[in-house]
């Protein structure tokens, strides 16, 4: 299956007995990263006893509550403002900012649309395969003079960060697409995108608590080929978002194309072919 996926997705074909792009050797990570450690890193709601037992709970988003059904939620106990998500999915995330123009209904197709997929069938990335589907509220967090959240997010190979993904302009008012860029560990922007996503006009220059980040990300990430930690800065303090295995699902092309190969080189597979 994850052949013809890549095939069609990279218009190129994949061998796995030769896979040298970060996107092929995603591919390979995919059948490897399948123990049950692997399924709660991506768990939204588990992975919060790992990263308290890691790096302490002051890095997670405040919880408020954890759902099997959408029919379950009290709302009328939810503040006016908060966060829905699915634990077992990539994408599904509602954000309520005023609960009086809350649109039940329609939140509630979205989310039992979401409960109803494994993620795990479209691009095989097993880690999903067993996630129990659940719904999680957070507290709505904002910065206190309104910029936009950005997230941070660090490939890290064998537990080393080496690649910063920076999302940035998410939710602005011209609804245009986010913007994508990457820098390497001294935040210098590296000249490359992936496709579909432009640059911004705006590079870093200087990060609050980046170093902190980085050291968080590395104990995180450790014991794995490649993993993607993900963190949001938020009033100068680092709150955890989410682990990753399977950046963009490894189908996603780099532009330039080199990028794959210098990306991939950093990946080292474990000796046990498959």
């Amino acid at each position: 299956y994850l052949k013809i996926y890549y095939k069609l997705k990279m218009q190129e074909n994949l061998d796995f007995n030769n896979t040298l792009t970060y996107t092929q050797k995603i591919q390979w990570l995919k059948l490897y990263n399948n123990t049950a450690l692997c399924t709660k890193m991506v768990d939204k709601y588990e992975v919060r006893e790992i990263v308290k037992d890691k790096i302490g709970d002051k890095y997670l988003i405040p919880l408020i509550g954890v759902w099997d059904s959408f029919n379950k939620i009290d709302f009328e106990s939810l503040p006016d403002k908060f966060v829905l998500k699915t634990t077992h999915d990539s994408g599904t995330v509602v954000i309520c900012k005023d609960k009086s123009k809350f649109d039940f209904k329609k939140v509630k197709r979205k989310i039992n649309r979401s409960l109803k997929r494994n993620y795990f069938w479209n691009g095989r990335e097993y880690p999903y395969k067993n996630v129990n589907p659940r719904i999680i509220a957070e507290k709505f967090m904002y910065n206190d003079d309104y910029s936009d959240i950005s997230d941070y997010k660090f490939f890290c190979f064998n537990g080393i960060p080496r690649v910063l993904f920076y999302a940035s302009e998410r939710f602005n008012v011209r609804n245009e697409p986010a913007k994508f860029d990457f820098y390497d560990m001294d935040l210098n922007h590296l000249e490359m995108r992936s496709k579909g996503h432009e640059n911004s006009k705006y590079l870093l220059h200087d990060v609050a608590n980046f170093d902190l980040m980085k050291e968080l990300a590395k104990t995180l990430s450790m014991g794995f080929p490649h993993l993607r930690v993900d963190f949001y800065l938020i009033n100068g303090e680092i709150y955890f978002g989410e682990l990753t295995f399977h950046h963009d699902g490894g189908v996603v092309p780099f532009i330039p194309s080199k990028w794959d190969r210098i990306l991939g080189d950093m990946i080292k597979l474990p000796l046990n072919n498959i």
